[in-house]
């Protein structure tokens, strides 16, 4: 299960938690959001990890199109010397060492751009992946604190909860 079904499970924990009578609070199962809550911790890793992961192969990507890069220039540079020693077509020799020492730089930085194009669509997916998450979660802590949600599901009657990370005991001890 991803980053996002975790959240997306959270966020149905919430909405479908028991309203308390007279008020517009919820009880929340403790046990259950607390056991999402330490999936999430332990699947955010592995979205960090899958974005070395695509570092890594871009920078071996670009590895690899450097050294191709590289043999090519050194084959032409050896076909050319071996045209230059035949005196009687010297001038040819030249053109067309330049030709495939121009047509190596011109796949050598295709292939870069290529490399660079894939790293950022697969950066741009995983920025658009972060946003995502960080959203849900910005809306699920404006939930907890309170905070009138777009479609109404959840609203405190008791005030917003503080700033930044907050302890469980804490949050259940004001719920009540």
């Amino acid at each position: 299960m991803d980053l996002i079904e975790r959240i997306d499970e959270l966020q149905v924990l919430i909405e479908e938690a028991k309203a308390v009578p007279l008020s517009s609070s919820v009880v929340v199962n403790r046990d259950e959001l607390l056991e999402l809550l330490a999936q999430l911790k332990e699947e955010v890793p592995e979205e960090i990890r899958q974005a070395r992961w695509m570092s890594r192969d871009r920078d071996e990507l670009l590895a690899r199109a450097r050294k191709e890069a590289e043999r090519i220039v050194a084959e032409a540079r050896e076909q050319r010397d071996r045209l230059l020693s035949r005196t009687e077509i010297v001038h040819a020799a030249e053109r067309e060492a330049e030709r495939i020492t121009d047509e190596a730089k011109e796949r050598a930085a295709k292939m870069r751009t290529e490399a660079e194009d894939y790293i950022d669509q697969k950066l741009a997916a995983f920025e658009i992946l972060l946003n995502k998450t960080l959203a849900t979660v910005s809306k699920g802590r404006s939930t907890l604190r309170g905070e009138a949600a777009p479609n109404g599901a959840i609203a405190g009657t008791e005030g917003t909860l503080p700033e930044g990370p907050f302890d469980a005991a804490e949050l259940s001890e004001q719920s009540l």
